[in-house]
């Protein structure tokens, strides 16, 4: 930020801002941060919004830091890394706690529905899978979504196997069933705002 800040809304008839906006602003010296979080403050008390301080922090995140620094937003682990030509460039990645939840979510899934007709099945399968992919599928984060595919086809193999006392599929069989029923691999769809910082 330069010379003055200017936090902005759009005022008018209809325009609504949704209960849980969520907000990133990086600055490149704290006192910047510190007066912009008091004039958003007393910018959104004129709209009779105010910020959670629960969900509402400054955290330091130099360039320099080479990974020692990371914060968890929307999912998502940021934190600093050196691209090819040794520049610092901010690397985005599933984070832990996020990737852990959503396979718990998945193998709850998988156990509740492994009893209904194999096509219905797999077409709610790639949906689910489509739209993971959709959202984590960004420039970077290549080996976290092959690792949440690698999980996801042994949970779904272990519980279609529970169907019935005798095992239905052999490792053989259960990739003949994946293609069959074309489950969608992981791919990276979105390669927007990942250049590297000047």
């Amino acid at each position: 930020m330069r010379r003055e800040s200017h936090v902005r809304f759009r005022e008018g008839a209809g325009v609504q801002l949704p209960r849980a906006t969520r907000l990133v602003c990086a600055f490149e010296r704290a006192d910047e941060a510190d007066r912009f979080l008091i004039e958003l403050e007393e910018r959104l008390a004129k709209f009779g919004l105010r910020m959670s301080p629960a969900k509402t922090r400054r955290l330091p995140f130099p360039r320099t830091g080479d990974g020692a620094a990371a914060f968890d937003f929307l999912g998502f682990e940021f934190r600093w890394g050196r691209d090819r030509q040794g520049r610092p460039h901010l690397t985005r990645r599933t984070a832990r706690k996020s990737l852990r939840a959503s396979l718990h979510r998945y193998t709850e899934w998988c156990r509740t529905n492994r009893h209904r007709r194999v096509s219905d099945l797999f077409r709610e399968l790639n949906q689910k899978l489509g739209g993971y992919y959709r959202y984590f599928g960004i420039y970077g984060n290549s080996p976290s979504l092959r690792q949440f595919h690698y999980q996801a086809m042994r949970i779904l193999f272990k519980w279609l196997n529970r169907r019935s006392q005798p095992r239905s599929y052999t490792w053989p069989g259960f990739r003949d069933l994946i293609h069959h029923f074309g489950v969608p691999h992981p791919v990276v769809l979105r390669t927007a705002q990942a250049s590297p910082v000047p």
